[in-house]
């Protein structure tokens, strides 16, 4: 199912090339930890995805567009999305596969447009996405330029959401390879990645400085660390630590004010800290669509006053912040 060779001939050609040596034992411990019952509906899903060659790609407005010679007649559309709904629920994207407009619950276009300006130029680096998703973020990475782009994401669904865009890429090469795996599976103190991107992640962690030392280990010296994460506001010091549920996800630990998480990165390590766009989300960027058809951010604020959850908790608010190790 995963092409590890192909992956590991790119990694030889790196500062990963140790860790080419050990991605087998540790992605097999990685899937060993984590089984799905769905997959085996999504492997014979696949596995019988049409093969349409694609002949253009296009990145320029938001999805991520895959084109053939000719448009797909109706029937072939239909068919089409009937085998991409069996991947449901789409939550990272969007895409546009051979017409087939893939509405994904998260803009996630939105936040790359935020940051792309304002990061180390890609081209010729070896990048980590960790919690990469359905890999939206690591298309737009090696489109961008990148040598190398690995995300990481023990989402099973995600592994699988990433296989159909690469299907359906062919024979397009991008040097874009995901792996059903978390941050705990990369070997510690690695030191192998020009740039290290953490999105959505670091608020789900117990241990939010274990997190900020684990990406830091990943990071070459001068490394650039890219860390998007729920933030309140406040002083420094201060930290939400939500009692139950915050916006109804059961594992939200900390969210801490800027001044904290900046005090938290220059403990850990971290230099030439800066905030580079900060927003509160709103439902025009995380919402419900045909595909994805569960609660989503309408769903999580107080329906009296959407400045705060369901909760009473501030309603959410996302900072960018850019770093070097």
């Amino acid at each position: 199912m995963i092409n590890m060779q192909s992956l590991k001939q790119a990694m030889q050609l790196t500062s990963l090339a140790v860790w080419s040596e050990t991605i087998d034992d540790d992605l097999n411990k990685a899937i060993s930890e984590r089984d799905h019952g769905d997959e085996k509906k999504w492997q014979p899903a696949l596995e019988a995805l049409p093969d349409i060659k694609s002949t253009r790609v296009d990145m320029t407005h938001g999805a991520i567009e895959i084109y053939g010679d000719l448009p797909l007649d109706h029937q072939q559309k239909h068919e089409l999305q009937e085998k991409l709904e069996a991947f449901i629920p789409w939550r990272k994207g969007p895409f546009n596969i051979h017409g087939i407009h893939i509405d994904t619950e998260w803009r996630s276009d939105l936040k790359w447009e935020r940051l792309k300006h304002a990061i180390s130029d890609l081209h010729g680096r070896v990048v980590l996405d960790v919690g990469c998703g359905s890999g939206y973020h690591g298309w737009r990475m090696a489109e961008a330029g990148a040598k190398l782009v690995v995300g990481i994401d023990p989402g099973r669904l995600f592994y699988y959401q990433y296989q159909v865009v690469k299907h359906f890429l062919k024979p397009q090469s991008y040097p874009f390879f995901m792996l059903p795996m978390g941050i705990q599976h990369v070997p510690a103190n690695l030191q192998a990645f020009d740039t290290v991107f953490s999105m959505g992640i670091l608020y789900h962690r117990k241990s939010p400085l274990d997190h900020l030392s684990e990406l830091k280990g990943c990071l070459k010296p001068g490394g650039e660390l890219v860390l998007e994460t729920i933030i309140v506001d406040g002083e420094e010091g201060y930290s939400l630590v939500p009692e139950g549920r915050y916006s109804k996800m059961r594992n939200v630990w900390f969210i801490p004010t800027i001044a904290t998480l900046t005090a938290w990165m220059k403990r850990t390590g971290y230099k030439n800290i800066r905030l580079i766009h900060e927003s509160v989300t709103t439902t025009d960027e995380q919402r419900a669509t045909h595909w994805m058809r569960f609660e989503s951010l309408s769903d999580f604020l107080d329906p009296d006053d959407p400045t705060k959850t369901v909760e009473g908790y501030p309603a959410p608010k996302r900072a960018v912040i850019v770093a070097n190790s």
